[in-house]
């Protein structure tokens, strides 16, 4: 793989991944909004994961490590977050990233049939 090529396709999942790296280190993310708190917190797992998970599918080219690697990447983000005051892991999270990763795959899978 051409130098130019392997900055092309992996610079942007090691940006991302620093993003969620990041957005998980901020001790509160709680809006303050109840019920929909959560709705929103969990919809921004699945979101992040799923640019995540169409970034990895494009570097990697097929599926399963794609999502394998997503999937480790959650698991280890969660058991960052177990350091950061405030926050907490969950094996539920990393269901709700698995979610996330496989309609990103989804998404960027079905775009390059175009």
């Amino acid at each position: 793989m051409a130098r130019s090529h392997a900055l092309t396709v992996w610079l942007p999942v090691v940006l991302w991944a620093a993003v969620i790296f990041a957005f998980s280190s901020i001790p509160s993310l709680s809006s303050g909004l109840g019920a929909w708190d959560t709705v929103l917190r969990k919809g921004a797992h699945v979101t992040e994961y799923a640019i995540l998970g169409a970034l990895l599918y494009r570097a990697l080219g097929r599926e399963a490590p794609a999502l394998a690697t997503g999937i480790a990447y959650a698991a280890t983000d969660e058991l960052h977050q177990h350091f950061v005051r405030g926050r907490h892991a969950s094996p539920v999270d990393v269901a709700i990233d698995a979610v996330g990763l496989s309609l990103g795959m989804l998404v960027w899978l079905r775009s390059r049939q175009r």
